[in-house]
Order: structure tokens, then sequence, then C-alpha cells
């Protein structure tokens, strides 16, 4: 088992940027992918991006970027989501999740944190 809990969101202007934190606990280094993933009001959940312990590569939906930045630190077990240049779009609930391989999908991951709501205001 691998638990979640991501902290950081909150309300932020047009162009302004937001950090994002998930504390993993448990099982983590069995589940080498960590991804973010949103998900707006009436909409699909949607990739962000993901990252992996080992390595720290990164991958990013075209949408974030050059905007977002996804980094972790594995001392403290935790893997971060930088976003700026935000914009009202990116307006949703943001959750980290973790995976064993890399995905898009929300399918690829086995566990979820509870979310952190962005709001971006015009």
């Amino acid at each position: 088992q691998v638990q979640l809990v991501e902290s950081g969101g909150g309300l932020v202007q047009v162009g302004g940027s937001l950090s994002l934190s998930c504390l993993a606990s448990g099982r983590t280094f069995s589940n080498n992918v960590m991804g973010w993933f949103r998900q707006a009001p009436g909409k699909e959940r949607e990739f962000v991006g993901a990252i992996t312990w080992r390595s720290g590569s990164t991958y990013y939906a075209d949408s974030v970027k050059g905007r977002f930045a996804i980094s972790r630190d594995n001392a403290k077990s935790t893997v971060y989501l930088q976003l700026n240049s935000l914009k009202p779009e990116d307006t949703a609930v943001y959750y980290c999740a973790a995976s064993t391989r890399l995905g898009p999908s929300p399918r690829d991951y086995d566990y979820w944190g509870q979310g952190t709501q962005v709001t971006v205001s015009s």
C-alpha cells in the first residue's frame, strides 16, 4: 500500500505561480512512477505529467509543457509540481498518483491522493 497526501493548492491570479507537494509513504519503492493529474468540473481526469523516483526523468502533457515542472526529493519521499504562468483553464483539482509503470491514463495508476484545489482567477 502507498499513501499519498497533496498540499499547496489555493487561489492565484492569472500569470501567477503555485507549488504543490505530494508526500508519499508506505511501499513507495515498488511504485517508481509518480504522476500528476487534474480534473476540472464536468471534465475527465487529465494527465499533467510524471516523474520517476530512481532517475528523476520527467514527462509532461503538451498543455503544460514549459509552464509546469515536476521534481522530487527522494530523502523526503516528496514529489513537487511547480505551476507557473497560470491560466484560468488550469483551474482544477490536482491529484498525485503512484504506479509501477509510466502512462498517461488514470488507469495506469494504482494509488491516489485526495487532491488539492487550484483556482486561477482572471
